[in-house]
């Protein structure tokens, strides 16, 4: 173990309250005051010119125009803003992000949602067919992830029923919230804990946050999965809800469910398996012969899971499915309200009105794709992830984190891995840097089994660790920046420097 990981260990066992308070009074000190602003300052000069690409090249607007412009002229801009952008996702550059692509399925989302661009299913005596599709898509996903062929016909104690939402961070919270209001109602806790591994989705957190839910954040162990002893061991009287990954976003790695859900179910815990990123991969790489643990709703235990079908269901951007075992946890997710002056309101998710065709294009990438359609978009991408995995071993500088089925992880201990990324985003790569320890992923889609993709990246990765090697840092870019989050010990500091970012967005 290096000094520096020592320190961040002995750091995490620090009061969270005192480190806020330390931070508080580090930022009421002028000088330091002064000195972040002039850091953040810096960083966010260098990538603000790579936010506003478009400047000086097409309109404006910070109000609007006098008169309304010809949509002939909008949809021209429009296209050629597109034509801009598509390449690069197209061509197999990004991690993750963009899942299929293909021409003919875009095409295909297209005409999908140009049909159904009215449908709202808060109005489903309006819409009926959006009840259908929603009905379907929550059934065709719960099939597929161990509810059995008797499902349809199971009683409302058992039965895997769910809801459809609005991407992966809805379908977390909506859980993490029927937990929550599941305790407080049968049970009386009014101080709800939530215990999930360090490598659980940031989603949890924010729904800890946004619920007032204490949350557990365990290490992980040495071979980046959920550790199970000491998940039993972060479990309270409080404790409402243990959670596990199918596979984690860091790494790609699945968590032993099987373990930890056998344990929550002694308890009479929930246990939550988060497949947002894998749902749509594992039954079916499981089929193919690779290495896929037990992770679904066949393991006795698992009561609730995420599944995105806008990611490898290939469906457009976004939904997702939140799936329970029985109807009585779902409920705690539904909200009602009879005494409104407006009439009854109740919705199932945390949107009121919602487009519905969006849920059509799920359903439709669902059933255009089929069994087979999965099976062998799935052979592909396991193809191409041992491709890729084996470029990856062949770099000296390099180490890949775990064998994860369709992801590629890797870290090193002799380079600064962020230059790494810097100058493959140099030759046109969008890949995900990674913390604790410093590492990036690229996640496997579709994209990335086309003809020379894969051999486009293992050269450009030799090249980018080469350059790297050879040249000393000049500053710049994202390095900077996942360096400082990364040994900035006062995390609040990166805090600030993140909602100044995003405060760069949205201007104009």
């Amino acid at each position: 173990m290096t000094l520096k990981e020592l320190g961040q260990q002995l750091l995490d066992r620090v009061d969270p309250r005192v480190i806020a308070a330390t931070e508080r009074a580090l930022k009421a000190i002028p000088f330091v005051r002064a000195k972040l602003d002039e850091e953040y300052g810096g960083m966010l000069d260098g990538l603000a010119h790579s936010m506003r690409p478009y400047a000086g090249q097409v309109p404006t607007y910070a109000e609007l125009p006098s008169q309304g412009r010809d949509r002939a002229d909008i949809l021209k801009e429009m296209e050629s803003i597109a034509a801009t952008e598509t390449p690069r996702w197209r061509d197999g550059f990004l991690s993750g992000a963009v899942y299929n692509g293909d021409a003919g399925h875009v095409d295909f989302m297209n005409k999908v949602y140009a049909l159904t661009s009215q449908v709202n299913p808060l109005h489903s005596d309006v819409w009926p067919s959006a009840t259908k599709y929603e009905a379907e898509i929550v059934s065709m996903v719960a099939d597929m992830l161990g509810a059995g062929p008797n499902n349809r016909q199971a009683g409302p104690g058992e039965q895997i029923c769910g809801a459809v939402s609005s991407g992966g961070t809805e379908s977390i919270l909506l859980a993490m919230k029927s937990y929550r209001d599941r305790a407080r109602a049968e049970r009386g806790e009014r101080s709800p804990e939530l215990v999930v591994p360090s490598t659980a989705h940031a989603a949890f957190d924010k729904a800890a946050h946004f619920f007032r839910i204490k949350l557990k954040r365990v290490p992980v162990g040495k071979d980046f999965l959920a550790d199970v002893k000491a998940m039993k061991a972060a479990v309270t009287k409080h404790t409402v809800v243990l959670v596990a990954s199918a596979p984690g976003f860091p790494y790609g790695l699945v968590d032993p469910v099987e373990e930890l859900a056998a344990f929550a179910k002694k308890r009479g815990l929930g246990f939550h398996v988060d497949a947002c990123l894998g749902g749509f991969v594992l039954p079916w790489a499981r089929q193919l012969g690779a290495p896929v643990p037990p992770f679904d709703f066949s393991v006795p235990g698992v009561t609730s899971m995420s599944v995105d079908t806008h990611k490898y269901g290939y469906a457009a951007k976004g939904t997702s499915v939140v799936l329970y075992r029985g109807h009585g946890l779902r409920s705690y997710q539904y909200y009602t309200l009879t005494d409104w002056p407006g009439g009854l309101y109740f919705s199932p998710t945390l949107a009121g009105s919602r487009p519905g065709a969006l849920s059509a294009a799920a359903w439709a990438a669902m059933v255009s794709m089929g069994k087979e359609g999965y099976l062998e978009a799935t052979r592909k991408i396991l193809a191409t992830t041992e491709q890729m995995k084996t470029g990856v071993r062949a770099v000296p500088e390099l180490e890949l984190i775990g064998e994860a089925v369709f992801m590629v992880a890797f870290r090193s201990k002799s380079l600064d891995v962020y230059r790494v990324l810097d100058e493959l985003g140099k030759r046109g790569w969008n890949l995900n840097g990674l913390h604790r320890p410093a590492a990036v992923h690229l996640c496997v889609t579709l994209r990335h089994t086309q003809e020379g993709v894969a051999e486009r990246f293992v050269n450009d990765l030799k090249a980018a660790v080469e350059e790297v090697k050879s040249k000393p840092a000049t500053g710049g870019g994202m390095a900077p920046v996942y360096g400082m989050a990364g040994t900035m010990p006062l995390k609040g500091f990166v805090g600030d420097f993140l909602k100044k970012y995003l405060d760069l967005l949205y201007k104009v």
